[in-house]
């Protein structure tokens, strides 16, 4: 892990491990602008950004949502992606993700040991509860993502260079451990003061924060429904979470100072096109989201171009873009309409159909109402096209309009489902791309090229990179 190490001894949080020398001279030239110490109100905030902006928005995301076809791979390593040519397997494709993970668990470890019992910040039981959840959070889309990774021996620079890769069975365990202590914290009385402003998700709102943790363990748990299926229990811990909109855990940008991923990656790439298969999931449907989602490329005009998925043309300026993208877009860590989609999975599967039927349709309100319909607009499509296909199969259309709800910005949640999915039995979501027939449908991300080159245990994991072709993660039934 010798990138992730360099990452971690150089970067702000680092400076933190070593206490200042007991030399005089030490004391006389100290720098009173380099500090030895940070504040863990100082450290939260960049934890909290690159939660959402570099885990959750941003390299993870747009490359889930080629597979998962809520876009299409038009240009360069996107398009290599599209027609699964080099990049699913390629060791670099998620490189800078896999370090941005290592280094954010490691900032968000400082928090936690601030703040535990014995550490400088004792009783700060409201910033360990925010720290553990995210920790949570980061930790669950690693091991969704990549199986069994390093864990245990992990983020302990300058003592262990090469760790094991712990079970992703384990890394469960301590997620739901992680959002159970979280709860528990957010439950104290904190002695140190809220977070403020400095808490850019919920400006110091610890309820919202407990809801938040409360619906990660509802999307955790429905995760492991392959393994051991607790339907009552997600339904109970998405009761526990979001009431509406106002209340779900996103990242908001001034689109000046800071601007949404994906309108970013647009800006600065520009390697999307309209996803043929989403829009004939919406055409099927009449949807109105049509004209909400898509439009014509700035370059080309006219009527929308559609890309079909995995044999694109590799052109840039001709096929249609997403409409949604734009500089203050929000990054969600996990919505409102996730967690009503929760429950309208979990009440399916319990046959109980008239509560699922209720969730589904809040889903789709809030879906709506994120792309600028009303609620009344959401209520006449629910019932003159939701509701059939609802009646004919319940499961299939509370996935497919999930599904369709989490363009863009929440890929890695819909190939999440999608794999999982599929590991039940139940593959009621259609792609399209022609590569999955010749089974290369990614199963899984590769592990970070640092690694793979510098970390034994890691590189006998990765082998040719192939294995994401063939082995499913943990919990849709693989062995690692």
């Amino acid at each position: 892990m010798r990138n992730i190490l360099y990452i971690l001894f150089t970067g702000l949080i680092s400076i933190s491990l070593w206490s200042c020398s007991e030399d005089v001279m030490d004391e006389i030239n100290k720098n009173v602008n380099d500090p030895t110490d940070v504040g863990s109100n100082l450290i939260i905030t960049d934890a909290m950004i690159t939660s959402a902006f570099t885990i959750t928005g941003s390299d993870l995301a747009f490359y889930s949502s080629i597979y998962i076809e809520h876009n299409t791979g038009v240009w360069n390593q996107a398009y290599n992606a599209e027609i699964r040519s080099g990049e699913p397997i390629s060791a670099t494709t998620y490189n800078n993700s896999w370090n941005a993970m290592y280094n954010n668990l490691y900032n968000l470890k400082t928090i936690i040991e601030k703040c535990s019992e014995g550490g400088d910040e004792e009783g700060n039981y409201h910033t360990l509860g925010i720290a553990q959840t995210l920790m949570a959070h980061d930790l669950a889309t690693l091991t969704d993502l990549m199986g069994d990774v390093p864990w245990t021996e992990a983020l302990q620079p300058g003592f262990i260079f090469t760790p094991s890769l712990d079970k992703q069975e384990a890394i469960y365990n301590e997620v739901h451990r992680l959002l159970d202590a979280a709860i528990e914290n957010f439950n104290k009385s904190s002695v140190f003061p809220s977070l403020g402003v400095q808490d850019v998700i919920y400006g110091g709102n610890v309820a919202n924060w407990k809801k938040l943790a409360n619906g990660l363990k509802a999307r955790y748990t429905m995760q492991l429904s392959l393994k051991s299926a607790q339907y009552n229990d997600v339904i109970s811990y998405a009761e526990q979470s979001f009431a509406s909109p106002a209340e779900q855990a996103e990242l908001n940008y001034d689109g000046s100072t800071s601007i949404s991923p994906f309108y970013k990656f647009f800006t600065d790439r520009d390697y999307f096109g309209a996803s043929q298969s989403l829009f004939n999931k919406l055409d099927d449907r009449n949807d109105p989201r049509i004209d909400a989602f898509w439009k014509p490329h700035p370059n080309a005009g006219g009527d929308l171009e559609l890309a079909p998925n995995g044999n694109p043309t590799q052109v840039q300026g001709f096929y249609s873009i997403s409409a949604l993208s734009s500089a203050t877009a929000p990054t969600y860590l996990m919505s409102y309409h996730e967690v009503e989609f929760l429950k309208a999975e979990a009440y399916t599967r319990l046959g109980q159909l008239e509560e699922a039927a209720e969730a589904l349709e809040n889903g789709i309100t809030a879906a709506f109402e994120k792309v600028g319909l009303t609620a009344e607009d959401a209520a006449t499509y629910f019932e003159e096209s939701v509701q059939s296909k609802f009646d004919s199969n319940p499961l299939a259309e509370v996935m497919n309009q999930k599904y369709i709800a989490f363009f863009e910005e929440e890929a890695v949640q819909a190939y999440n489902d999608y794999r999982r999915l599929v590991a039940m039995g139940d593959n009621v979501i259609e792609l399209e791309n022609a590569r999955n027939d010749e089974n290369l449908f990614p199963k899984r991300f590769t592990y970070g090229s640092s690694d793979v080159t510098t970390n034994v245990n890691v590189r006998e994991a990765y082998g040719d990179g192939r294995y994401v072709y063939t082995e499913d993660v943990w919990w849709a039934g693989g062995t690692r």
